[in-house]
């Protein structure tokens, strides 16, 4: 199965020289190939679904899951998006504004261990915590042109 947002073949074509051999001629069983992985996380990252709804024309839930961790903590998709922006204009700085009302957490999302996963080095959750600490906007109280409206039942 061929979604119109999997990645056509110019942007495999892109992507293919900065990813990892895939293990092919290794003993144990081959890995599923990258580009059905890759398909999976972008439709997964694409319509927000939990891993377990990912299509079976994706392969297995947990190998696409479990490809995405390891990438995600080994630094792979860091050195894709690197390799990608070689050559492009350099970032500009954007805002963006996420309305509370629509975004919630879902409730399995309650009460998870608050603990640091294991599989992760502890110097690759510095430089994203640190990177996500620096996109935290500190204001004096000064006033942001906004305004909150207070709605009392009518009794």
């Amino acid at each position: 199965m061929h979604d119109r947002h999997d990645l056509t073949d110019e942007q495999w074509e892109l992507l293919l020289p900065l990813l990892p051999r895939e293990r092919t001629g290794c003993q144990g069983r081959p890995w599923t190939p990258h580009r059905r992985v890759i398909d999976g996380v972008l439709w997964r990252t694409r319509t927000g679904a939990p891993w377990r709804d990912l299509p079976t024309a994706y392969g297995s839930w947990k190998t696409v899951y479990g490809r995405h961790r390891t990438w995600s903590s080994d630094g792979t998709w860091d050195k894709l998006l690197r390799g990608l922006q070689r050559g492009c204009e350099p970032a500009r700085t954007s805002v963006v504004s996420v309305d509370s009302t629509v975004v919630r957490a879902h409730h399995h999302a309650a009460g998870a261990p608050k603990a640091a996963p294991l599989d992760v080095t502890a110097e690759r959750l510095a430089v994203a915590f640190a990177s996500a600490s620096s996109e935290v906007v500190e204001t004096d109280d000064a006033d942001t042109g906004g305004s909150i409206e207070l709605q009392e039942s009518a009794t």
